[in-house]
């Protein structure tokens, strides 16, 4: 246990042996991959970009991605699929039932994750919905590090309560600390106390921390959460989107790791775990589907039934053929650690470069995103004139380029009978990188115009809401500019 423990610091910038050996003396970090396919991307004005503004009402999602420049608006199903992957897809066989395909895609999710039951979804909130239509009824609570915004939708749609209980680092965007995606041990514990155990249907825990800033889940918190969980027989499921990256980051951070290849450091992850649900749009490097698994024979035959009624067949999930090959394919590139260092190390640098301008970011930055601090960027507008959408509209508007607001438009709510907003705990904009898209120049693209609105920050106003719907209000709300 003592050998686990996650260091105080963040250490500097670390090559895999066998990665250093490759590249010898260099220290600079290339793309582990050679373009063979490029897609043009459009040039606008700034007056077409402020038309096109107008005509979203202000809402970068109702943008056409024609019109974005650079688009980190996600970086779910946005990823560059490799040759193997393609040719994977090829292969792919559309047999209603029993293809091929489908074991192929079984097997390599059983041998990275280690769950017995698994059964491929569209994408990850059509699993988040079956397995808390399964697990949940109205009065349960449901605890996380930070439940994402389709994860909390979903829990509540059922009427159950969505806990975040990350510890307290995790909510200060300046702090730094190797793993801000940890749950609060401590917090768990008195959640269960408080509500009782027969609340508690399941514990959910995200590994990266999407809504917390794309931080790391230790293994050592991984150990410990499940230990409470078990000791209350509470299944634990882990929201499994970017366990590549996890893995990667208790590599570099968490001592006793150092040695060991990252599929074996997500192997003892799940190990601890019940059940996932992923979302193989992110580390499944595909541009759709995503699956539920389990170890319970109950509970996966209730996902069974459910997933017939409204996904498909359990050997298709709404799927095709080609994107099980894909995923199957991807899971495993995903792991690949010249890949993971290219990933991580892009993304560093871009949260480094802004950074050492003053722009406050959460630190130290994440896996697959870097998240602005809107708040401090812009410590004129409260935050119920939305700070995190006004940058997300500046940046837009001096670039064409896309991010998401990850504040009191995702997570705030309107309170229907007093039309009260509440606000978010943090406002920030996410950064989300796709991966194997983008080259060092549009990187720095991004900093540069990141920058640029930095450098004219006291001059914006925010902004308020004009329409919004009752969950997930971000994906179609509308905005207007205050002050003019």
């Amino acid at each position: 246990m003592e050998n686990n423990r996650p260091r105080a610091h963040i250490p500097r910038r670390q090559s895999h042996p066998s990665t250093a050996s490759q590249r010898g003396a260099m220290k600079t970090i290339i793309e582990p991959f050679r373009i063979k396919s490029v897609e043009p991307i459009h040039l606008t004005t700034p007056a077409e970009r402020e038309a096109r503004l107008r005509e979203a009402a202000y809402n970068v999602f109702l943008l056409k991605s024609d019109d974005v420049l650079i688009d980190l608006l996600t970086d779910s199903g946005t990823s560059a699929m490799s040759s193997e992957q393609w040719a994977g897809m090829m292969r792919g066989d559309e047999s209603y039932a029993g293809s091929p395909s489908f074991y192929r895609f079984e097997q390599a999710v059983q041998d990275i994750f280690g769950f017995k039951y698994v059964f491929p979804t569209h994408q990850g909130r059509a699993a988040e919905r079956i397995l808390f239509s399964v697990m949940c009824k109205p009065g349960d609570v449901v605890p996380s590090n930070t439940h994402f915004d389709t994860t909390r939708a979903n829990v509540e749609f059922t009427g159950a309560k969505a806990v975040d209980l990350v510890i307290p680092e995790g909510r200060q965007p300046a702090t730094i600390h190797p793993f801000k995606g940890n749950m609060d041990v401590a917090a768990l514990e008195r959640l269960i106390a408080e509500v009782g155990r027969e609340k508690i249907p399941l514990c959910m825990l995200t590994v990266t921390n999407n809504s917390g800033g794309g931080q790391p889940v230790s293994m050592a918190n991984v150990r410990a959460v499940s230990a409470v969980c078990r000791k209350h027989g509470i299944p634990l499921y882990i929201d499994a989107c970017r366990f590549g990256e996890n893995a990667w980051f208790i590599k570099l951070r968490e001592e006793g790791y150092a040695d060991k290849a990252p599929i074996d450091i997500a192997r003892e992850m799940f190990a601890h775990a019940d059940g996932a649900t992923m979302s193989a749009k992110k580390d499944g490097l595909a541009n759709i589907g995503g699956f539920i698994a389990s170890n319970d024979a109950q509970v996966a035959q209730q996902e069974r039934n459910l997933l017939i009624l409204t996904e498909g067949f359990p050997t298709y999930g709404g799927l095709a053929g080609r994107d099980l090959e894909a995923i199957a394919i991807g899971l495993r590139e995903a792991l690949d650690e010249d890949y993971l260092l290219y990933r991580i190390t892009s993304t560093t640098y871009l949260g480094r470069h802004i950074s050492a301008a003053g722009v406050p970011i959460v630190q130290p930055p994440g896996g697959h995103a870097v998240y602005i601090d809107a708040a401090a960027f812009f410590p004129h507008i409260p935050p119920a004139e939305l700070p995190g959408q006004a940058l997300v509209v500046e940046l837009y508007r001096e670039a064409g380029i896309r991010a998401v607001e990850i504040g009191t438009v995702m997570f705030g709510k309107r309170d229907p009978a007093t039309g009260q907003e509440s606000t978010a705990p943090m406002e920030l904009v996410r950064l989300a990188i796709p991966r194997r898209v983008y080259t060092q120049s549009h990187v720095d693209y991004v900093v540069e115009a990141i920058l640029n609105v930095f450098g004219r920050r006291d001059a914006v106003r925010g902004y308020r809401f004009t329409e919004q719907a009752p969950f997930l209000r971000h994906f179609t709300a509308r905005f207007a500019p205050l002050g003019g």
